[in-house]
């Protein structure tokens, strides 16, 4: 996966991180990184760690809109102006850079190879995010429990090459990120391992048909 200096050497680098207003984030796992920023419209790039953007309705139910994990971007302008409705959690120690926009676009060096290459970085990373969206809508599109679950495991075992998938979060942050009910969710995945179409071993989840349509009148229940 392309990163965001990738192929600029250090002391390019060091330049960038000065003309872009560079600030350097430690936050702790389970604490919200809204409390340590400090002015919008700035580009977070996670160096390590993983992220969760979410939004809280006024029931006070959370959805989770957005994953971000190492090499990944965000912008803060949504969540800033929308304080209290929008979110971002650290659900592990994440480092984070923040890079300010405006600083960005409006460079002098705009001429340099190396700012040159740090746009082609970022434009990587930013269609490879926007194709995560893609198949986030795509698992949302579908009507029921069992397709929204069986979408999200064709897509990541897709991704991986592999018939076993390794949830990345536990399963009551699946429920939010998939955003269908928990106890709703632990029924259907009860039915789709007594039918067999996977078995479940902690987070580890074991599809055992071959290829999922949402044709299928057997998954369409």
């Amino acid at each position: 996966m392309t990163k965001l200096f990738d192929s600029i050497n250090p002391r390019n680098i060091e330049k960038l991180e000065k003309i872009f207003e560079t600030q350097t984030l430690h936050v702790k796992k389970n604490t919200s990184l809204l409390k340590s920023i400090h002015g919008d419209n700035l580009i977070g790039y996670v160096m390590s760690g993983y992220l969760e953007i979410i939004k809280i309705d006024s029931n006070g139910t959370k959805t989770i809109l957005e994953e971000i994990y190492d090499e990944d971007t965000f912008n803060t302008s949504l969540l800033l102006f929308n304080h209290g409705e929008y979110d971002i959690l650290a659900k592990e120690n994440t480092d984070i850079i923040l890079l300010d926009y405006e600083s960005i676009i409006k460079t002098r060096e705009i001429n340099k190879d190396y700012y040159f290459q740090f746009l082609k970085n970022l434009l990587e990373i930013t269609i490879a995010k926007t194709k995560e969206k893609n198949e986030r809508i795509e698992i949302l599109t579908k009507k029921t429990i069992r397709n929204r679950l069986l979408e999200y495991f064709s897509i990541t075992s897709n991704k991986h090459g592999s018939k076993f998938i390794y949830l990345p979060f536990n399963f009551t942050d699946l429920a939010d990120y998939l955003a269908i009910d928990r106890c709703a969710m632990t029924r259907e995945l009860k039915n789709l391992k007594e039918e067999g179409f996977i078995e479940i071993k902690g987070k580890r989840i074991t599809l055992l048909y071959e290829k999922y349509s949402s044709s299928d009148p057997l998954i369409n229940i």
